[in-house]
């Protein structure tokens, strides 16, 4: 069916821009010798796994049921970090991981004897903080629980750890990752030495039209031939980025104190959280900033969240109840993040392939959130 069909809120995945990006991660990797994970917590639509894992070299997880999905789903290799694991877990974790990544020296002195089978790593904090415009995304602000610092190390310490892992990137381009190389070869230089492997994280956003590759092959190339690692890369917005989009249908327009405001039947709260976290102005087709068009309104939402309010908009022509819009970019963090406050429903999945023919391929009911509830 035609996108226009397909019934709204939906979360409409372009199965070609998924492969298109995952065509330029091929590339690095047949180029650097690099892997290169999906990171699950950003992208889990495991109905595209299959294709996907004809280009990437496996998955990333946080945890248990993310290591079981991209296991099951897509295979390859699968890597799991968490901050800390519990004892019951790390059985089934060590059957079904590649590597298993601990954030601190407690953790890995407790769990590493259930290690049997993955390789074992361990999360560094380069004390190097390159986070301009998200604080909340920052693992090297002061105070960070996220990895052990150079100054807490030894060589003894890390006796029989395979790898190191460092995640300290959010949406940014290679210049930061070279800052950040900087700061781990200069704290963390003997340890590199001693490692079979170096996961430089997620946070890429390799496949954004300004990314500089040739720069950041060169980090993948320096370490790699100066350390003698393997180098892994795990970027979940990279895979989804602008492979996605959440159509919606205007439910009523109410005017209050000169702001014009669109109810919709999606929300910020529900189904794009970052809206209200980052916060982030989703980008909307065909509008502009509040002013810019001739006709400027508020967009919100159906819950009773007075302040669940997705941003200002402008449009060339006025919008009527019933008209539908679209954002854009919402593959990544909105199917992994959204919920059921307030009983919304929570928005169909449907993918699109290169002809433009729309599949649903899961919806939702009562049941989904009942189940939740008990």
């Amino acid at each position: 069916m035609h996108q226009n069909q397909l019934p709204t809120p939906v979360y409409l995945v372009d199965a070609g821009k998924l492969e298109d990006n995952c065509k330029v991660l091929q590339g690095i990797q047949q180029r650097t010798g690099c892997k290169i994970l999906l990171a699950q917590k950003a992208f889990s639509m495991f109905k595209t796994y299959p294709m996907l894992g004809k280009y990437l070299a496996g998955t990333t997880a946080s945890g248990l049921y993310e290591a079981r999905l991209g296991a099951e789903e897509m295979g390859g290799e699968t890597h799991v970090f968490a901050p800390a694991y519990k004892a019951e877990d790390l059985a089934q974790l060590d059957s079904i991981c590649d590597h298993i990544i601990f954030n601190s020296l407690s953790q890995l002195s407790l769990h590493r004897g259930q290690c049997h089978y993955a390789s074992i790593g361990l999360r560094i904090n380069p004390q190097c903080s390159t986070q301009g415009e998200h604080a909340i995304y920052d693992p090297c602000a002061v105070g960070s629980r996220l990895g052990v610092t150079h100054d807490k190390l030894s060589l003894e310490a890390l006796d029989g750890v395979d790898g190191l892992h460092f995640h300290t990137l959010c949406e940014q381009n290679a210049d930061d990752l070279k800052t950040t190389l900087d700061a781990v070869e200069q704290n963390f230089a003997p340890y590199l030495h001693k490692a079979k492997w170096l996961n430089m994280g997620g946070g890429h956003h390799i496949t954004r039209d300004d990314y500089d590759i040739p720069l950041l092959e060169q980090c993948i190339d320096h370490m790699q031939y100066n350390y003698g690692v393997q180098v892994y890369l795990e970027p979940g917005e990279a895979v989804a980025l602008n492979a996605g989009m959440l159509i919606t249908t205007v439910l009523d327009i109410v005017e209050n104190g000169g702001i014009t405001t669109l109810i919709l039947d999606t929300s910020a709260a529900c189904h794009m959280p970052d809206v209200l976290e980052m916060p982030y102005r989703p980008p909307l087709k065909d509008s502009g900033d509040a002013g810019e068009k001739a006709y400027t309104y508020r967009l919100s939402s159906f819950t009773c969240l007075a302040g669940d309010i997705i941003g200002d908009y402008s449009f060339d022509h006025p919008i009527a109840i019933g008209d539908r819009l679209t954002f854009q970019d919402m593959a990544i963090y909105s199917m992994v993040k959204n919920n059921t406050f307030n009983g919304i429903p929570l928005p169909s999945i449907a993918l699109m392939d290169r002809s433009g023919d729309c599949q649903v391929v899961k919806s939702f009911g009562y049941a989904d959130f009942k189940e939740r509830l008990s």
